[in-house]
């Protein structure tokens, strides 16, 4: 679970309900169809943009944001250059046994090509295009977030201009005015709350996690490829490294 994007958001809100109780009229901010315009058109607004399939799949992309499911990269170093190790004193047929038990997906997809004796060219192509998908994909997801943060604002503004136009109908009656100036400014409030709390910083989580899986990747493809070619353990663990961070750059002796 990523704390870092609950305790965001909860102090976020933490924060503004705090404030507005401190402002002593709470329930003013309450007001239901001021939501539906905000939250109903920003998501109306999205089915238009994308998919219906895309849009009913963003559950699957919110739980990246909230559960990281990151992966121990220099375990997968080392890995890699036990396998490496293998390669270059037994040969490369010599880790098929060990191909199925590689837990990473991609890494072991990469080891059975190798086994395979596929060129070093095509492997590259196949593990990149397999990587470009997974990209877009991703991309996808950071879209419809990005878009439901633009959209929100809008159609915060869009009620804030119905809530106008009522209240100018009572212009006769003072006493009316104030209030009605209230309610038509909480959609402003709405829109910008979900915007800048919740859409466009969860947009931005997920391009961050889409960075880093795409980073390990890009990783594991040198990896093969160098194991493909017979490099020396010493060399692929040092050109892997260039990958981490100096604070992930602990390797087991």
């Amino acid at each position: 679970m990523d704390l870092a994007t609950i305790i965001g958001i909860v102090s976020g809100v933490a924060l503004v309900v705090t404030t507005i109780v401190m402002g002593g009229s709470p329930k003013i901010f309450v007001h239901v169809p001021s939501m539906m315009v905000v939250f109903g058109g920003a998501t109306a607004a999205t089915l238009i943009s994308f998919q219906l399939k895309e849009v009913l799949g963003v559950l699957n992309v919110v739980r990246k944001a909230f559960f990281s499911e990151s992966t121990d990269n220099v375990a997968l170093i080392n890995r890699i250059v036990e396998l490496s190790k293998k390669a270059r004193k037994e040969g490369l047929l010599a880790i098929d046994k060990e191909v199925n038990q590689i837990e990473d997906a991609f890494l072991r997809s990469g080891m059975e090509m190798v086994v395979d004796g596929t060129e070093p060219e095509l492997i590259r192509n196949i593990m990149e295009t397999e990587l470009s998908y997974l990209m877009e994909r991703h991309k996808r997801g950071q879209d419809i977030f990005s878009a439901l943060g633009e959209y929100a604002p809008a159609f915060g503004m869009i009620g804030t201009l119905i809530g106008l136009i009522g209240m100018l109908q009572n212009l006769n009656d003072p006493t009316q005015i104030g209030g009605g100036m209230a309610v038509a400014l909480i959609t402003t409030f709405y829109g910008a709350l979900a915007a800048n709390l919740v859409f466009n910083p969860i947009a931005g989580k997920l391009k961050n996690r889409s960075e880093e899986e795409v980073l390990v990747k890009e990783m594991i493809i040198e990896g093969v490829l160098s194991i493909q070619f017979g490099e020396h353990p010493n060399t692929i663990q040092r050109k892997l490294m260039n990958f981490l961070s100096p604070k992930q750059r602990v390797f087991e002796e």
